[in-house]
């Protein structure tokens, strides 16, 4: 499992605009290249959210840096051009552990 993820840190004057401009409109639009089988979006204060991204395999993500995040980066720009500070890292799935 390769998880891929983004985290924003947001000028206060647009958080609530990017909020809703992820929720709605950025991440159903990855969701739909079919790259990732799972996201979820999450918010740690009023201005830092995160992304992550899970995806099968390696060249899932692959697929998705090549063919898809080029032109959302362009349009997640156009929305947020000086508001926000992102930052990507990929996490490569060791292992993992169940409750029950």
């Amino acid at each position: 499992m390769i998880f891929y993820e983004v985290s924003l840190e947001v000028d206060p004057s647009v958080a609530a605009e990017l909020e809703k401009y992820m929720r709605h409109q950025h991440i159903p639009a990855i969701l739909r290249t079919g790259c990732f089988r799972h996201i979820h979006f999450d918010r740690a204060s009023s201005t830092r959210f995160r992304t992550c991204y899970e995806a099968e395999s390696a060249a899932d993500l692959e697929r998705y840096l090549r063919d898809h995040a080029p032109a959302l980066r362009l349009e997640f720009q156009g929305e947020f051009p000086d508001q926000v500070t992102v930052t990507r890292d990929t996490w490569v799935q060791q292992e993992s552990w169940d409750a029950g």
